[in-house]
């Protein structure tokens, strides 16, 4: 517990030094900012969209290959000139894409943080400018809170059917996806942006 907390602490201090060291001026940081909401929400709503379609017109284990490849695939659209746009969780599905850098993990436990405290996941997000050996960035996450759809696939065992969990089984035998109530926080949308 106390190496968590050090961690956390360092954490802090690394991205509050980032920023306070950082040449761009508050506006820019503005810029950053609302130009990263915008793509997570915009990349959100296509793949909630999608997986609505999905499970409706050919059920939960079709849908299952939206996330598993239409979620890369929008990742990869919106990732243009150096940005890095992914998703990440402490609990991911696809252990070589979904784990968080320590940097992610440092904000997603402040996410569940604060969610215990009482602040809804839907509105949480977190900014800032930091550098590292690839340059200087300004990173941008939006929690993703678990919706009704995410139940049948990520919910908790009673709310995933036999033949789902069978086929996440085979697809993801590392799965830690599961388990999650309606609202907790299921990971976040992270945005790395190059500082120029």
């Amino acid at each position: 517990m106390q190496g968590r907390m050090l961690e956390r602490v360092c954490m802090g201090l690394f991205f509050t030094g980032a920023v306070l060291g950082a040449n761009a001026g508050e506006d820019r940081y503005a810029e950053y900012t609302e130009e990263s909401r915008k793509i997570s929400q915009e990349f959100m709503q296509q793949l909630a969209g999608t997986l609505k379609q999905q499970l409706e017109s050919a059920g939960t284990e079709s849908a299952i290959s939206i996330c598993k490849e239409v979620a890369p695939a929008l990742a990869r659209q919106y990732s243009v000139d150096g940005r890095i746009v992914r998703r990440v969780s402490l609990k991911p599905r696809n252990q070589s894409m979904g784990r968080p850098s320590l940097e992610e993990k440092a904000v997603l436990d402040d996410f569940d943080e604060r969610q215990r405290a009482g602040s809804p996941a839907a509105a949480m997000e977190h900014a800032a400018a930091y550098q590292d050996a690839q340059g200087r960035w300004f990173h941008y996450m939006k929690a993703i809170p678990t919706q009704p759809l995410c139940l049948q696939c990520h919910g908790k065992q009673q709310d995933i059917s036999a033949s789902v969990r069978a086929l996440l089984a085979k697809e993801y035998p590392a799965d830690q996806a599961v388990g999650y109530g309606l609202g907790e926080i299921r990971g976040a949308i992270s945005i790395r942006t190059p500082l120029k």
